[in-house]
């Protein structure tokens, strides 16, 4: 998912330098680690650099979101009716300002789903939020309940079966402001570290 305004960010949140790469970057590679066939990137109306290389390398398909001003559940939309169209067994959800998140993570929540059982990765309170792992089956579930950046979070703890995988808290870290930026570029376990910032949903989209 590559479609967000990065308001408060104030600029091309995805396109900056982070670890010697376009901050996008480090979920596309993580994604081809895991799968260099299927990748998809959701972009808005303002279609970031690192998308744009990653199509002109041959890496992606990229799909437009004419409504990403109303929040992440749209660009989820658009990856899920994608995945009908050509008849994916899974979709893999993963946001494009999550550098940490690594490819065995992303195999680990692939493995974990089942049909009528989706995955998603364990936050410090619990709750399950992205990256999360839905089969076909649950796909005409999820659509209707996709409203603004509520979408995921609705779905998941309106089901009795979801399985939340452990994952190491420092890869559920998002960049959502130039601090973040900064503090990630010293230790990317900064914000793990302070309980208060690790969990913020309306961050998150859980």
């Amino acid at each position: 998912m590559a479609a967000g305004m990065a308001r408060r960010f104030e600029g091309p949140k995805l396109d900056v330098e982070f670890s010697s790469k376009r901050l996008g970057r480090h979920a596309v590679d993580a994604a081809l680690e895991f799968d260099t066939r299927n990748l998809v990137i959701v972009v808005g109306d303002t279609c970031p650099k690192f998308a744009k290389e990653a199509e002109a390398e041959g890496i992606a398909k990229l799909l437009g979101n004419p409504e990403a001003r109303l929040g992440l559940s749209g660009s989820i939309a658009v990856a899920m009716r994608h995945a009908v169209e050509i008849n994916c067994e899974k979709l893999l959800l993963m946001l494009g300002d999550m550098p940490f998140v690594t490819s065995a993570t992303l195999r680990r929540l692939a493995d974990a789903a089942t049909v009528g059982c989706p995955s998603a990765a364990k936050y410090p309170d619990g709750k399950a939020g992205i990256p999360v792992c839905l089969t076909v089956d649950q796909f005409a579930e999820m659509l209707p309940l996709l409203q603004g950046d509520r979408g995921i979070g609705s779905y998941l703890s309106a089901r009795a079966q979801c399985l939340r995988v452990d994952v190491p808290v420092h890869e559920l870290n998002d960049i959502d402001t130039r601090m973040d930026l900064a503090a990630s570029k010293v230790t990317p376990s900064f914000r793990s570290e302070q309980s208060g910032m690790a969990v913020q949903h309306g961050k998150i989209r859980s």
